[in-house]
């Protein structure tokens, strides 16, 4: 018992420092042309369709997945990016978090984490493979979920920052001050 016990502990630390370690991969490199898609979502607990290709005739889009809404950093994050929503907005940037939760579960977090101040969406199968966001399953994770990455897609189309750390604590940071190069 003491072994299956010490076993699943190791197991479960080596989980948190996986999901907690630096830099994960992403394959879409700066300069890239962002992939076009179209996605439901919720704001404020509202069911919403989110399309790349119109929010980016508004202004920069900053597109940041997450792993799994009402989990601990993703909660954090999420209420970081709706602390600096108006930040953003002066720079009319359309923030919109995606994760491969399904839609009752994306309109109660975009109610109660993301204060009702920016979108969040489904990540398709598809667009989690077009965007290279797919997380490794492990023992123990539910399968689908996606990398903590962020990028910001200039109106252009053209991706002109990619942060990919499962630590939430720097993607708004690093976000915000890719935008306001932007409007430079």
């Amino acid at each position: 018992m003491r072994k299956t016990l010490a076993s699943f502990a190791a197991a479960g630390l080596t989980l948190g420092l996986t999901l907690a370690s630096g830099a994960a991969h992403a394959s879409l490199p700066v300069g890239a042309k962002a992939p076009a898609f179209a996605t439901k979502g919720a704001k404020g607990g509202k069911e919403m369709s989110f399309n790349l290709a119109q929010a980016l005739k508004r202004g920069p889009v900053v597109l940041y997945f997450y792993p799994k809404a009402f989990t601990q950093g993703c909660t954090l994050e999420a209420h970081a990016f709706a602390e600096a929503t108006d930040d953003f907005a002066k720079l009319h940037a359309t923030v919109i978090g995606m994760s491969a939760d399904d839609l009752p579960t994306l309109k109660k977090f975009s109610t109660e984490e993301c204060r009702d101040k920016f979108a969040v969406a489904m990540a398709t199968p598809k667009i989690v493979k077009d965007y290279d966001v797919a997380m490794t399953p492990r023992p123990g994770m539910p399968e689908g979920m996606t990398q903590r990455v962020s990028y910001v897609i200039a109106p252009d189309g053209k991706i002109t920052l990619v942060h990919s750390d499962m630590d939430y604590r720097h993607h708004v940071t690093m976000t915000l001050e890719a935008v306001r190069k932007l409007a430079k």
